[in-house]
């Protein structure tokens, strides 16, 4: 008695003969075992005309019937339910296929039928799959039909009867699972396509293509799009070219192998992988014009698939480092395409014993491939650091080979620099010897002459040239020269000056600048006669005279005055040597000059330094 009480609750489904017996425990079971089918090749009997061939259907004793591809004929499947309880049970059946085109329905007893399947999916239906409503009386044994046919895709006939709590709570869960799937697959596409933007590299574009079509393909291949994306009109045109769907991710898949591989390196390899992409394309287009069997439209794309393992393969055999990340990759690829291919050509299905096989294996894949490419910006980074680091050390091989020369030529051109150095002192010390015999030869020649004011010319001639020659003993004496110290110069020549005429004057200096040699020549000419004339006009007895030389913003001002009695404005055009001082200041110094003669004289020269 407990064992019969057992029996019933775990095996609450029995089989007497061919009739499927069930009971409100009933939770779930496979019934295709125990149907029977035929085959009507004619595709035009109906439900009476079936009836009269019931002798001609045959026992089934397989979970799952693949037909291929069968656009010629419909598949007739007869089943027979007994409720054994006593109450009314309420059952799902599930045509578990969501691409058959037309799937009907019908309950002998009630004399109805309802028709669904891909081309006649309601609005109202949320279910992947088929499904109709069973209802048996307490006792009572009904028998059902089920006309399947399939005009694009291939015919996959299998049939589950459903409690209805238990139907709802794997339908659930198995579109949850899909949800996870098309989200994790979308989330990499995505990633793959950002990372494509920042880093301009191809390979992350086609893979992102690959993954958004094989988004779409299995989209329609499980049944999601039907009742959530797309519209029942669009169903029948988008599956004509089914092909496509197939032939996008796969020439994806072969261009990013390419890029990513870098298969120009293998010329043949290369040529071959080409002719491929060529192919696939024009080959889709002819089998689609000549209605060829759309198995055979994806002949290329199975090719494409193998032959993109054998690259790889190659590739790893050639130690490119990338092939030993995406080769397994490959290989799950390979097989979920495969596996694909079987499953849509009826010949296995994989799900009856891995339901999301097909699905891991595209996750797997994927995340290998992204693994694969960020290994591959990782070696990038690596092989850029490396140039840097190489070419760090050719920019400092190259800094040292300039330094090297640098310093050689700079030694080169301070030896010459010294030699010219010590030349232009000589060349100066030669210049003031000169300059000094003929302020010799000028005194000898002032000893010869008794006359007074020629003695006093050639005096003032004797105090130019000591001028020149002064400068010239100064730039021979120093390292630097470019510029003079005013202050040392101008005392030496005033003293030159004030020996030349014996006098006691006072003079003051008041240097508070630098000046060039072309310019210092032209200063210690105008003092020269400056000086001479106050020393020679300017004074009765004693007197002050003040030399100052400063610099005002840009300008070089240079001021020599005295207390004296001044003289007449027409002495200046009778004066040589003012007359001198004049031409100096405006066409050598090429500045400006301004004279007073009001209680001393005072002459002013501004000019800029030569060159600016």
């Amino acid at each position: 008695m407990i064992f019969r009480f057992f029996l019933f609750i775990l095996l609450p489904i029995a089989i007497h003969g061919q009739t499927i017996i069930v009971n409100q425990h009933t939770k779930s079971m496979d019934i295709l075992p125990y149907c029977k089918v035929y085959i009507d090749k004619s595709q035009s009997l109906s439900l009476n005309d079936i009836k009269e061939h019931h002798d001609s259907f045959k026992e089934n004793n397989k979970s799952l019937l693949g037909y291929g591809f069968s656009p010629d004929f419909n598949v007739w499947i007869k089943f027979t339910v007994y409720n054994e309880s006593e109450k009314l049970v309420e059952k799902i059946l599930e045509y578990d296929n969501a691409l058959t085109s037309s799937v009907t329905f019908y309950d002998e007893i009630k004399n109805h039928k309802i028709e669904d399947g891909l081309f006649y999916i309601s609005s109202e239906r949320k279910t992947i799959n088929p499904v109709f409503k069973v209802e048996l009386k307490p006792k009572e044994t009904k028998i059902f039909y089920i006309k399947a046919s399939s005009y694009i895709t291939t015919l996959i006939v299998k049939l589950n009867i459903w409690e209805r709590d238990s139907f709802f709570k794997k339908e659930v869960k198995h579109q949850l699972i899909l949800g996870l799937f098309f989200g994790a697959m979308f989330i990499l596409a995505i990633y793959n396509l950002f990372i494509y933007f920042f880093t301009k590299d191809v390979s992350y574009l086609f893979y992102f293509m690959y993954l958004f079509g094989v988004i779409f393909h299995n989209l329609m291949y499980v049944g999601l799009s039907y009742i959530y994306i797309l519209k029942a009109d669009w169903i029948f045109y988008i599956l004509q070219y089914s092909a496509i769907m197939v032939a996008i991710p796969t020439i994806s898949l072969g261009l990013f192998t390419k890029y990513f591989l870098q298969t120009k390196q293998y010329q043949l390899v290369d040529l071959l992988l080409n002719l491929l992409l060529f192919l696939i394309p024009i080959s889709i287009v002819v089998f689609m014009y000549f209605e060829i069997y759309s198995g055979i439209k994806n002949i290329f794309s199975v090719i494409m698939a193998i032959y993109l393992i054998v690259i790889t393969i190659y590739a790893a055999l050639k130690n490119n480092r990338q092939a030993y990340f995406i080769l397994l990759g490959w290989s799950i690829l390979l097989i979920s395409f495969f596996l694909m291919f079987l499953s849509s050509s009826g010949v296995y299905q994989i799900k009856n014993q891995l339901p999301y096989l097909v699905e891991i294996g595209f996750i797997l894949e994927a995340i290998i491939f992204s693994i694969a490419l960020a290994d591959r910006i990782k070696q990038l980074q690596k092989e850029k650091n490396e140039a840097d680091r190489q070419l760090i050390i050719q920019q400092q091989n190259e800094t040292d080979r300039l330094e090297v020369q640098v310093a050689e030529k700079t030694k080169d051109l301070k030896l010459a620099l010294d030699g010219k150095s010590v030349l232009l002192k000589e060349l100066n010390h030669r210049v003031k010897n000169n300059l000094q015999m003929i302020v010799s030869l000028l005194r000898l020649q002032q000893d010869e002459v008794d006359d007074e004011k020629i003695q006093e010319l050639f005096l003032t001639m004797q105090n130019r040239v000591n001028s020149m020659s002064h400068l010239h003993e100064l730039l021979y004496r120093q390292d630097n020269i470019a510029y003079l110290n005013p202050f040392e110069y101008f005392d030496d020549l005033i003293d030159k000056v004030r020996f030349s005429y014996e006098t006691d004057v006072e003079i003051d200096l008041f240097i508070k600048t630098e000046l060039k040699v072309e310019d210092g020549i032209y200063c210690g000419l105008i003092l020269n006669e400056l000086v001479t004339n106050s020393i020679k006009y300017a004074f009765d007895g004693r007197g002050k005279i003040v030399v100052s030389l400063l610099k005002e913003k840009n300008e070089n001002v240079f001021v020599v005055s005295d207390n004296g009695k001044g003289y007449e404005p027409n002495h200046l055009r009778e004066s040589l040597g003012l007359t001198l001082v004049n031409t100096l200041a405006k066409e050598q110094l090429r500045g400006k000059i301004n004279m007073e003669t009001h209680d001393g004289v005072t002459v002013e020269i501004r000019w800029k330094n030569s060159g600016e």
